[in-house]
């Protein structure tokens, strides 16, 4: 990778990608940063957050223009599949390339948002570039709180435009962003004991879902693993008396669920019926998803009979609630054409344990560009769940980043890529969840929009970063900047 070009831009990524950097565990990368900035003799400061600000004054002709702030997150989502052996606190990301794009090994890769951070660093440090005084700022946690957004000290920014390096689309430039609020439920249970040589045990797993991230993939019509087990669990209810041992699905609250697993067992004379059942229900699942989902695997297989079940009643609440419980796109904008208003995503499933004893674990994710609609989403979910847990409860929620169509930054990025291209961007709102919408509390004069190269399966093993488009959104940047 070291070998590509933009030579400086994939450089600084690759070392990013040796730098474990989960969220909430960005002491490493932070340091790391740090260390960059000593040896190449950056100003910079660290807050107790630990994000981190590096700054460079202008170069000569542009002292007098407008300063301008450059803003990546440090953290990555991290995800993997079964059969990858990857300690994301340890590791480094084993990435390859592949014809046009960076890939990594059955992980994540991190280029959301870690190329992001390597087009900042390499600004910063590109002798030959003209800018106004640069600042970049690199928050920690994005990806599952916006912590770094929310603890930013006020005072701290002095430039009055930005440029967020957070976007995964060739040729687009953002300039609003959906708000969001994440729940959690928790359905506490007893265990019941299930007498031994009366029933057929059954493993049902679904995997190989393409899975994705919850705000910019949610209107793509890709399977969610949790639904697809939760309603195969829910039709036996109908025919036989299942007893739910073990339902497991998902990981992050903003991916959408790509594996789940359940552990169930019906009387022994329902044995040859479940095959039928579940047959039946492939057969079903295939016509509804096989033209997305072209690698999806649902299989049943006989397992160990379990010494205890979740209790009857409680186990059937829960799948009538997982059943019931929205996902998916829920509005369009009316406004933007092509742009999702309100979406909701049923993003894990887990069985924990606490002082109370054990307990299931639902966590979801409500994202709308429009208030309201955030919040009556985030109700219904709420609604639903309770039918089944005891504990539901919210997340503080991230505001929305309102578009300005007026934006001077607008103007002069929109032109640049015009100059470099013959060709005009497209000028959107996003899905997903940006900081922006937090910068602008803390600094409502923020001139801001966000760009950066293309990715897909961004969230997901399946991650890949753009070779070309990264060359293409490097040299817009550095237009961008020129020319302000």
């Amino acid at each position: 990778m070291t070998e590509l070009q933009p030579k400086r831009v994939f450089s600084i990524f690759h070392e990013i990608t040796r730098v474990p950097r989960p969220s909430k565990h960005e002491e490493q990368i932070s340091q790391w940063l740090v260390d960059f900035a000593t040896a190449h003799g950056l100003e910079y400061e660290r807050d107790n957050a630990l994000n981190v600000i590096m700054r460079v004054p202008a170069t000569q002709g542009y002292e007098n223009h407008e300063g301008v702030i450059l803003q990546a997150h440090m953290d990555m989502v991290c995800e993997k599949n079964n059969d990858i052996r990857h300690d994301f606190m340890h590791d480094p990301i084993d990435t390859y390339v592949d014809g046009d794009f960076v890939k990594a090994h059955g992980t994540t890769l991190g280029g959301d948002d870690g190329i992001g951070m390597a087009m900042a660093l390499a600004a910063l440090t590109d002798k030959e570039l003209p800018h106004p005084a640069l600042e970049a700022l690199f928050t920690v946690d994005e990806e599952t709180g916006l912590t770094g957004a929310f603890k930013l000290q006020d005072g701290c920014l002095r430039g009055k435009r930005l440029i967020n390096l957070d976007s995964e689309d060739d040729g687009q430039i953002f300039i609003g962003c959906a708000g969001g609020i994440d729940t959690l439920a928790k359905m506490h249970y007893q265990l019941v004991s299930l007498p031994q040589g009366k029933w057929f045990t059954a493993h049902v797993c679904v995997s190989g879902l393409m899975g994705g991230h919850s705000g910019d993939d949610i209107n793509k019509g890709r399977a969610n693993a949790n639904k697809i087990i939760a309603h195969f669990v829910q039709r036996l209810y109908a025919s036989t008396t299942p007893q739910l041992a073990l339902i497991e699905g998902g990981n992050l609250r903003n991916a959408i669920a790509r594996e789940a697993e359940a552990l169930l067992c019906v009387p022994f004379d329902y044995k040859e019926q479940l095959r039928i059942d579940f047959n039946n229900y492939l057969a079903e699942i295939e016509v509804q998803y096989g033209a997305v989902e072209k690698d999806m695997q649902l299989e049943l297989e006989s397992a160990e009979q379990p010494a205890t079940v979740i209790e009857p009643a409680k186990a059937q609440a829960l799948i009538d609630a997982l059943c019931n419980c929205p996902h998916g796109m829920i509005s369009m904008s009316k406004d933007m054409p092509g742009l999702v208003q309100t979406s909701t995503n049923l993003a894990s499933v887990k069985s924990k344990q606490d002082e109370q004893g054990a307990y299931i674990e639902i966590n979801t994710s409500q994202r709308s560009s429009v208030e309201a609609e955030k919040h009556d989403i985030k109700n219904t979910v709420e609604a639903v769940l309770r039918h089944a847990c005891d504990i539901v409860t919210h997340g503080d929620g991230y505001p929305g980043w309102t578009p300005n169509v007026n934006s001077h930054l607008l103007e002069v990025t929109r032109s640049a890529y015009k100059t470099l291209f013959n060709a005009e961007p497209q000028i959107l709102a996003i899905h997903a969840g940006l900081e922006c919408g937090l910068f602008l509390e803390k600094y409502p004069y923020l001139d801001m929009v966000s760009i950066g190269p293309q990715m897909y399966g961004v969230h997901s093993p399946q991650e890949r970063l753009s070779i070309s488009s990264t060359q293409r959104c490097w040299a817009w940047l550095c237009e961008t900047l020129k020319n302000l």
